[in-house]
């Protein structure tokens, strides 16, 4: 979606806030093309192992690449048994651990923040779940060869996220409202809503994203923009979202529109279902023509 979403990048704003940074898709585009120099950026999310790795990768990263050097070993003889045996007697039990010690991302230990790597890179599609118990359940993925340590790609993020301009912490999305002024620019990538039962997919967190949860993010929406604040967000198109943004006096008087574009989604339990489908973008910054 990054060439869609490069056109709703404001020319110029203040600070730069991603309150689902997830993987950080639009962080590293942004500046990957020198528009994030010297402009204070805050990455955000609720996901305490993600926050937690990416602080282990910023500044303990020779023990994270240790750890995980030794998981790419076991991967490399065993497969899919050493994959089950990581996930299933170490990264469980360790974050159980770790969470009733009180879960703090400052006390997120590197051997955990490796195993986390190691398992997306080798775990179905590179989801990231867990049960209503808060353990992880993603099965093994199918791939032949997966680049499981990437020392070049790692030492450049652990160097971005090192950077005095950069926070990463763990926040609630509406964490924004207090952080964010007329001229920042905000992007919105929440879970996205399902389109269908059998799509439904809430388990990035213990708690899941409700639809009490998107509702509250379109009011999040609506104050930034009041504000004067950028904001984009990208979701899915289904009904329970549609009704939120399309046809809504209230978003409408708070500059907000609605676009649906086409998009490869990539995760799917049948290999059919992983084509284009639309997807919805709200924002008050006009799209620029497409080159």
């Amino acid at each position: 979606m990054l060439p869609v979403l490069r056109r709703y990048y404001p020319a110029s704003y203040g600070a730069y806030h991603e309150p689902f940074v997830g993987s950080g898709a639009v962080f590293f585009d942004l500046l990957a093309n020198g528009h994030l120099e010297g402009r204070p950026v805050m990455l955000s999310d609720d996901n305490a192992d993600l926050i937690g790795c990416y602080a282990r990768i910023a500044d303990s990263l020779p023990a994270v690449i240790t750890a995980l050097e030794c998981l790419a070993g076991g991967h490399a003889r065993d497969g899919r048994a050493h994959y089950l045996q990581v996930r299933d007697t170490q990264f469980n039990p360790q974050r159980a651990t770790w969470r009733e010690a009180g879960g703090e991302v400052a006390d997120y230990p590197p051997a955990l923040a490796a195993m986390l790597v190691y398992l997306n890179r080798t775990g179905y599609n590179g989801l990231f779940r867990v049960n209503a118990s808060g353990e992880y359940n993603v099965p093994p993925g199918r791939y032949e060869r997966p680049r499981i340590v990437d020392h070049v790609l790692l030492a450049e993020v652990s160097a971005v996220l090192a950077r005095p301009n950069v926070r990463v912490q763990r926040a609630a999305f509406d964490r924004v409202l207090a952080d964010a002024r007329a001229g920042d620019f905000v992007y919105f990538d929440p879970p996205y809503a399902p389109l269908s039962k059998t799509a439904n997919f809430r388990g990035y967190t213990g708690r899941g994203f409700t639809d009490a949860d998107q509702a509250h993010l379109q009011q999040v929406m609506i104050a930034l923009s009041r504000r004067g604040v950028h904001v984009l967000l990208s979701n899915s198109t289904a009904a329970s979202v549609a009704r939120l943004y399309d046809g809504n006096a209230e978003v409408t008087n708070a500059g907000l529109r609605t676009w649906q574009i086409p998009a490869r989604r990539a995760i799917n339990s049948k290999a059919a279902g992983r084509g284009a489908v639309a997807e919805l973008l709200v924002s008050n910054i006009g799209p620029t023509p497409s080159l």
